[in-house]
């Protein structure tokens, strides 16, 4: 399986907002993003589903500043606006 591919299967949720949200950031930001980046994206995918609804859709903020930067960047990228 392709590291693509991978992070696509990663990216599938139980959430359809969050399917949609990710995926689409792996289509369209993800390349863009320094190793760091790719490697916080990756662990962000580890994250709850609860967890991730409450940063893109409720407001909440990561305790880890470099994340809460990707958050933003993929709410940005999203057209999610504060």
């Amino acid at each position: 399986m392709s590291e693509m591919s991978r992070l696509r299967w990663r990216c599938r949720r139980g959430m359809r907002e969050l399917d949609l949200l990710l995926g689409h950031f792996l289509a369209s930001g993800y390349a863009a993003l320094d190793d760091d980046g790719q490697k916080r994206f990756e662990e962000l995918l580890g994250e709850q589903d609860d967890v991730l609804f409450g940063w893109f859709y409720q407001g909440e903020v990561p305790a880890d500043a470099a994340m809460a930067r990707l958050v933003e960047q993929i709410r940005d990228d999203f057209g999610l606006s504060r």
